[in-house]
């Protein structure tokens, strides 16, 4: 007799069926994440020192506006990453 879990997992596994990656399309994905972890922290590093220094200038306007392009160049990258990592989950 099949517990509900398995039965939902089962359910689930009919409507979208999960794909098995190849060691190649991991590599991949894996160089993607590198690569996008690097770009996101090179931003911040730069923007976060830049903050800073606007920030001991006494200029409060421009550091609300770096934060707001660290937050939208980090998002950026985040769904730019996802979005290329998706594709070669479809195999494309």
């Amino acid at each position: 007799m099949k517990s509900a879990y398995e039965l939902a997992m089962e359910r689930l596994e009919k409507e979208s069926p999960s794909h098995k990656l190849t060691d190649d399309q991991r590599s991949q994905l894996a160089e993607i994440d590198s690569l996008y972890k690097s770009k996101m922290a090179e931003k911040e590093l730069l923007l976060r020192d830049q903050i800073q220094r606007e920030q001991a200038a006494g200029k409060f306007k421009e550091v609300e506006s770096l934060q707001q392009q660290l937050s939208s160049e980090l998002r950026r990258l985040a769904q730019e990453c996802e979005s290329k990592k998706e594709s070669i989950r479809e195999g494309k």
